[in-house]
């Protein structure tokens, strides 16, 4: 192993199978824990071979694995600017042990091996967006025969695509803040809306490939053709879009990325099913596909970027649908993308949220819908991207009518759902709709569907929210008459203590109260069980939640030793509340404390009063049952706690003001359900009016 190889503290955590805490920790402790060899102060390097010796000097489990081998020695060989380059070296070094595995065999043992690699190299692989044996890529060459020799050794026992990839993802972890790779079950979605029968796919801002690869899994060629749609229906005879060959096309402006998506997918590919042929070049200004059309495209392509050559390209011939402003490049791509599809080929393309009301692209937007191109606009999440779905329209064909608007909220099975019934003309499923194209055909032209979906299935519950809400009110109109506590009014600045004070803190020193805190971490917060099916029986965990709303604990978490069982009687705190539990048994859960009190001497809803208002800074507040800034104050609120202040009175005393204290918790119990029922009640009212889905009643129908 060369002697330049680092790792940062990273490596070292996934090298010893430790967290990076524990990294940390080491450097604290041990005064041999290797320096630094490079790397800043927040992101320090360290040799590897000495991080080894420390590790195997010190007993700790470690292991080194032939991967990580390699990919240390990858980034020792290059500068962090030129690593993608390198890797894309290597990547052509592993097409080449597969093209050409008998030429590797006789350079393998050659003295000059590094001199002659590169000519042998280009020589196998001339379908590659970049000529590696050129000049200009000699800085970034395999010059390490080691590094070489190990690259062969890997592939050689995992294959040569499985190595390439497994650096990549090495790569993508090393440079996460630079690279976007889209998010794989995006990707796999993308390919199957916009591919299912095959043929040939471009991706003109391909990146590392990402959709390129989904479309080589998801949407392969040659598939069954789907039932007939309300296009397929209305096209009639022609052309099948899977007859011929499956064409993988990509173009990116960085020649890295051209060159590590054509390498992904030439080592992953069948030669015989699928053509790849990836440029370089920024597709906007340097059409590398000029001309051609497609069966599909897919696109995730840069956001928010100001030059992309808008003075360059006025007058384009791709801006069938208006020349695209200045701050709208999202809409040149789009434009771009239905410019290199066939006619009645789908472009599946993620956009940014703000795309779709964005006033100065309402004209576009409003071209888009009424040639009938725009045939789906999908929330994926909600900070975005939206994916947007259109389809080139064919000449003299009937125009939709509606778009599809949906979220798919946590569910991206419901984007495929809400297709299909769109293209079946059925009913689409919730949290989806169809909207008339003729009502978006307004002065904004916002096709968000956070503007359009007022949660449509919702507003048939209307009757059941408002029952809810008229029985919560009555229950707490009974409470109201039946436990509102009687308070006796005392004159101004007389706190009306004629008694001792003492604290938390002197309780837990006497003896009267025993504190326990949760031992699980935020990290292992538990999962809600309703609905959830486990493999082996869990403990049920009070949650912070469950605690604030005064509910049945709702989490689970895995036997361990060190857990804290909450037993019937205790006082359960967290940042922003604390009550007595009733029933026991379950674990305490993150963020949470016991106090467990000798009831012989001291009342629980007494102290669980006290604790309470210590818990909300010392006064009460309609934001006090919010858990959302829990582990922010977790610190802070245990402090508090300990310091809160308590009436050192008799126990017959503490019981009368714990009553008190009881009764007033009950009742804000009851005030939250009665506020929560009408919020949804005039929620759904107001949506389902404003929305035409509702309407007042007629008095004179009713006789």
């Amino acid at each position: 192993m060369s002697q330049d190889a680092t790792v940062n503290a990273g490596d070292i955590a996934r090298l010893a199978g430790v967290g990076r805490a524990a990294v940390s920790n080491w450097r604290r402790r041990y005064e041999d824990f290797p320096q630094p060899v490079g790397g800043t102060a927040s992101s320090p390097l360290f040799s590897l071979p000495e991080v080894e010796e420390w590790l195997h000097r010190n007993g700790k489990t470690f292991e080194v694995s032939l991967g990580d081998r390699v990919w240390q020695r990858l980034k020792a060989s290059a500068g962090d600017l030129r690593l993608g380059e390198l890797l894309g070296h290597a990547g052509a070094f592993l097409l080449y042990t597969r093209r050409d595995p008998g030429g590797w065999a006789g350079l393998a043992g050659s003295p000059d091996l590094v001199v002659r690699l590169p000519h042998a190299v280009a020589a196998a692989a001339p379908d590659l967006p970049v000529n590696l044996g050129s000049p200009d890529a000699a800085d970034a060459r395999l010059a390490d025969p080691g590094l070489i020799h190990l690259l062969a050794e890997m592939a050689a026992r995992d294959g040569a695509a499985e190595t390439f990839e497994f650096l990549c993802e090495r790569y993508v972890e090393a440079h996460s803040r630079r690279l976007s790779v889209t998010r794989p079950e995006i990707a796999g979605l993308m390919a199957r809306l916009a591919c299912p029968e095959g043929g040939s796919v471009l991706d003109p801002a391909c990146g590392l490939g990402t959709l390129l690869l989904a479309v080589q899994t998801e949407g392969a060629p040659r598939r069954a053709a789907p039932p007939a749609s309300r296009d397929t229906r209305r096209r009639g005879p022609g052309r099948n879009p899977s007859d011929g060959e499956g064409r993988l096309l990509g173009q990116d402006a960085s020649e890295t990325g051209a060159l590590l998506t054509a390498l992904r997918l030439l080592l992953r590919g069948d030669p015989a099913r699928i053509v790849a042929r990836i440029v370089a070049g920024d597709a906007l200004r340097h059409d590398g596909f000029s001309g051609e059309r497609a069966d599909a495209v897919v696109c995730d392509p840069p956001f928010n970027e100001r030059a992309w050559g808008h003075e360059d390209l006025i007058g384009d011939p791709r801006w069938d649908y208006g020349m695209p402003p200045r701050g709208e490049p999202e809409l040149a791509w789009v434009q771009h993308c239905l410019a290199h599809v066939r006619p009645g080929g789908l472009v599946a393309i993620l956009m940014p949220s703000a795309a779709a009301s964005r006033r100065p692209g309402r004209r576009i937007r409003a071209n888009l819908l009424r040639a009938g191109a725009l045939r789906a606009v999908v929330t994926l999440s909600a900070g975005g991207p939206d994916l947007w779905l259109l389809r080139r329209p064919r000449p003299g064909e009937r125009q939709p009518t509606a778009i599809l608007l949906a979220d798919a909220g946590e569910d991206l099975s419901l984007v495929e759902q809400a297709w299909r019934a769109y293209l079946a003309e059925s009913e689409p499923p919730r949290g989806s709709r169809t909207v008339r194209i003729i009502d978006l055909l307004d002065d904004e032209v916002d096709v968000s569907p956070a503007r359009h979906l007022s949660a449509r299935s919702d507003t048939r519950g209307l009757p059941a929210a408002r029952d809810r809400f008229v029985e919560a009110s009555a229950v707490l109109t009974r409470a109201m008459a039946e436990t509102l506590p009687d308070l006796e009014v005392l004159g101004d600045g007389d706190l009306g203590w004629d008694a001792p004070v003492t604290t938390v803190a002197e309780l837990v020193r006497a003896g009267l109260v025993t504190v326990l805190h949760s031992t699980l971490k935020a990290s292992d917060e538990p999962v809600e069980t309703r609905g959830l099916q486990m493999e082996t029986p869990g403990l049920p965990v009070l949650t912070a939640d469950d605690l604030s709303h005064g509910g049945p604990p709702t989490g689970l978490a895995a036997p361990a030793p060190g857990l804290v069982t909450i037993e019937g009687g205790d006082i359960v705190g967290s940042p922003v509340t604390a009550r007595v539990i009733e029933a026991g048994g379950a674990v305490l859960g993150p963020h949470l404390t016991v106090f467990r009190v000798d009831r012989a001497r001291l009342d629980p809803e007494f102290l669980a009063g006290f604790l309470r208002f210590a818990a909300g800074g010392g006064r009460t507040h309609p934001n006090s049952r919010s858990t959302s800034s829990r582990s922010t104050h977790l610190g802070a609120s245990r402090v508090e706690a300990r310091r809160a202040r308590v009436l050192r009175i008799p126990l017959t005393e503490q019981r009368r003001y714990g009553r008190a204290f009881q009764q007033l918790l009950a009742l804000e119990d009851r005030l939250t359900e009665v506020a929560a029922a009408g919020e949804a009640f005039v929620r759904l009212g107001v949506e389902g009016i404003a929305d035409g889905r509702l309407r007042p009643r007629d008095p004179s129908s009713s006789s």
